[in-house]
């Protein structure tokens, strides 16, 4: 199915879509490069508890922690809401097995 089809009959409520939540997860962490962001938030965090700004430091820490799981957890909508505008991440998500299509 071309992207073009796969949006019209999305939105006209003929096909169902599924998004496997862990591998659109997994994708939007590869694809974000999380956990390469998570450490130096998490080392501001330390340094800044270090330093003597403890809850300054704790929120941060929070942050880091936090924020990525809530990206993650938001995944298989943004994957959903970026094929339907995106040609190329369309077939990627294909082509990877995130998004399954059902007539």
């Amino acid at each position: 199915m071309i992207h073009a089809e796969f949006v019209s009959a999305y939105r006209a409520g003929t096909l169902r879509v599924r998004i496997d939540p862990q591998l659109a997860s997994r994708y939007v962490s590869a694809r974000l490069l999380l956990s390469f962001m998570m450490l130096p938030v998490l080392g501001a965090g330390v340094a800044l508890a270090l330093i003597g700004w403890v809850w300054a430091g704790l929120a941060v820490i929070a942050l880091g922690i936090v924020l990525p799981r809530l990206i993650k957890r938001s995944a298989p909508h943004f994957l959903l809401t970026q094929a339907l505008q995106d040609e190329n991440l369309y077939r990627e998500l294909i082509a990877a097995g995130v998004l399954d299509i059902n007539y």
